[in-house]
């Protein structure tokens, strides 16, 4: 499924307009007709009461499409008009004259308190006051009403995107209408997918609004929901090196749990040859929790990280792998950042840089610029600041732009690890991955990624593919953790140890997963 920026969304309102003659009326009546149906679905119609709080704009007009279907169908709508209703224009205002002839209940707020009644004899609120529109934080009575809603403890029905919410990044403009359910319009918004908006927006419903699927799928659209791929089955005679040879580069004597988690995830994922060049000193105990890795000990320097005498024999047995995976754990000592630096650079495999590998590459962006095979960054906030030179907050607060920004400057795929993780690709594409929970913010979750996301391209997938799934199945492997112990308390060790039987799971369920985008995007 496509997800649309906001300028975006109205040229494919403008488009069905102007190119298919869907008139803004029967669009109006599209959306809420399907906002309708949800709210019968989940909380029923007749004989309950609803408060529809409408602004004077497009919302709010779907707003009061609904408030008609509900009193058509047995139920009590309350509108409340929270400006002066002269501004209603197009579509919106036809509803509103509909709604005058009808015996719809209609309020014009005078002052935000007097609704707190209001709002406490309801049985749901629907939230019809801004959509996508916002570009100013909430103020004034606004901000106090939307207050009300939220401490009303009534469930909450947001049309479009909870009022409040930044419909291109996600984030809170001052303050927003904690949702119950939300049903947007034509496509899901970035700010309906990405946090903290779609925390804010409760369950997630998408109606297409009779747009045809030329418009909904268009190529125009470059931002996707991660929809991943069925797993290759594993031929009958197949042998360790069928599956793949794969080498991490990793680990120091302060981080042994790094390169363990990242080397054993390749394995645990279905790859073949999992190799770990490590510096000796530290090789032996990480063998002896992980004795399916493939040790190469390496020469370390005094602090006991990776000295740079390693460098020709690293890229020469690299040069017999199919993958290479650089970072985890090296440490920031300055001769191994500049191993790292000139390993980065000269490396003629596939590489996924990760950890301290980034922090590395920094200073010297041009070690990924100028690389000819494939490269995959793996940053989560704080190392992304780190390569753009931005602060955390920047990340945060348009996360799509910054991974956009980054991989078109370094021709490098990018993984912007975290809630939602976003992926790029140098061909242009965005993909927002909608597996995962909280639990797995812990140390070493992010070294099992890198293990993934390489045993599935040595079995086979494209880089691209292999990336985007590996990002999924992670975040599917904790999901399934979760599932058994909870969120509080995981640690990277039981998503490793829940990681094969999640990979059968995900063998049985791909259809349905598929289906119904992981149980968080629900098409009406």
């Amino acid at each position: 499924m496509k997800i649309a920026r906001i300028n975006e969304m109205r040229t494919l309102d403008r488009s069905a307009i102007e190119n298919y003659g869907i008139i803004e009326e029967i669009l109006m009546e599209n959306a809420g007709q399907a906002a309708y149906f949800a709210l019968l679905k989940e909380f029923g119609v007749r004989n309950k009461t609803f408060a529809v709080v409408c602004g004077v704009g497009n919302n709010g007009g779907d707003g009061l499409v609904i408030a008609r279907k509900i009193h058509s169908m047995g139920g009590h709508a309350r509108v409340i008009i929270l400006s002066d209703p002269d501004r209603f224009k197009g579509a919106a205002r036809t509803n509103f004259d509909i709604a005058q002839k009808l015996d719809l209940e209609l309020l014009l707020s005078g002052k935000p308190d007097d609704l707190k009644s209001v709002f406490e004899q309801s049985d749901v609120i629907i939230d019809a006051i801004f959509g996508t529109g916002l570009d100013r934080s909430v103020s004034g009575k606004y901000h106090t009403v939307i207050e009300h809603i939220n401490a009303s403890g009534k469930p909450v029905l947001a049309l479009d995107i909870p009022s409040g919410i930044n419909g291109n990044t996600g984030s809170v403009m001052g303050i927003a209408v904690q949702a119950h359910m939300t049903v947007t319009f034509g496509l899901p918004k970035l700010g309906n997918v990405l946090y903290p908006g779609f925390d804010f927006g409760g369950k997630l419903f998408v109606t297409h609004i009779s747009f045809p699927p030329s418009l909904h799928h268009s190529d125009h659209l470059a931002i996707n929901v991660n929809q991943p791929l069925p797993l290759p089955e594993r031929p009958v005679h197949g042998h360790k090196g069928t599956f793949g040879k794969a080498l991490f580069i990793a680990g120091s004597s302060n981080y042994l749990g790094a390169p363990y988690f990242a080397a054993m995830a390749y394995l645990k994922a279905g790859g073949g040859l999992s190799f770990l060049a490590t510096p000796d000193q530290v090789s032996q105990f990480i063998a002896n929790k992980g004795s399916e890795i493939i040790m190469r000990p390496q020469q370390s320097t005094s602090a006991g990280s990776l000295a740079y005498s390693n460098k020709e024999a690293l890229l020469k047995f690299a040069g017999e792998c199919e993958m290479v995976v650089l970072g985890p754990g090296v440490s920031l000592d300055k001769e191994t950042t500049r191993l790292s630096c000139d390993l980065c650079r000269e490396l003629d495999v596939p590489l996924l840089v990760d950890g301290d590998g980034l922090t590395a590459i920094s200073v010297d962006p041009d070690v990924v610029r100028n690389r000819q095979q494939p490269t995959v960054l793996t940053p989560h906030p704080g190392e992304m600041a780190r390569l753009t030179s931005k602060t955390i907050s920047d990340i945060q607060s348009d996360p799509i732009e910054s991974v956009v920004q980054l991989s078109r400057n370094l021709n490098a795929h990018i993984v912007l690890k975290g809630a939602h993780t976003i992926i790029y690709s140098p061909e242009g594409q965005v993909f927002i991955n909608l597996s995962g929970n909280a639990g797995m913010a812990t140390a070493g979750s992010g070294d099992i990624l890198t293990g993934i996301i390489a045993a599935l391209f040595t079995q086979g997938f494209t880089f691209e593919a292999a990336i985007r799934n590996g990002v999924f199945l992670h975040g599917y492997a904790g999901d399934q953790a979760e599932q058994t112990i909870g969120e509080d308390g995981m640690t990277a060790s039981d998503i490793l140890n829940t990681l094969p039987g999640a990979l059968k799971l995900y063998r049985v369920s791909y259809s349905q997963i598929v289906e119904n985008y992981y149980g968080k995007i629900h098409v009406l």
